[in-house]
């Protein structure tokens, strides 16, 4: 089985670093992505794709990233479900981030974030 996703797109917001109770640092971000038809772009048409990044690789990408900078994740689809105040079953589908390239000008040294996963991460495998 693969279960790889390779993703260029623009931050729709500044992000927002929150922590767990277990004191775990998770970062949620929101790519826009240019949608495209048959050999020509689609005009004002795109897609918005939620991302989560966890421990120091959501710190890092807090610290030096903002709103409208372009960025490049790889990372897999992961797919979970909650109840709402309404007890309405609610479905997210999202990408779990392994790695992210700034793609906006800035010193080399900041424009990649490859740390190894933390043990306690959701994931078992680094694609």
């Amino acid at each position: 089985m693969i279960n790889q996703v390779t993703l260029v797109g623009r931050l729709t917001k500044e992000p927002e670093l929150k922590w767990t109770t277990e004191d775990r640092a998770v970062l949620n971000l929101t790519l826009a992505l240019n949608r495209f038809g048959k050999n020509k772009r689609v005009d004002n048409d795109a897609d918005f794709i939620q991302c989560v990044i966890w421990g120091k690789r959501a710190e890092a990408t807090a610290e030096f990233c903002s709103k409208g900078q372009l960025v490049g994740v790889v990372g897999e689809l992961q797919s979970r479900n909650y109840l709402n105040k309404e007890e309405q079953k609610i479905y997210i589908t999202e990408v779990l981030v392994h790695q992210i390239r700034y793609l906006s000008s800035r010193s080399k040294e900041e424009q990649i974030i490859n740390l190894p996963q933390e043990e306690e991460d959701s994931c078992n495998t680094l694609l």
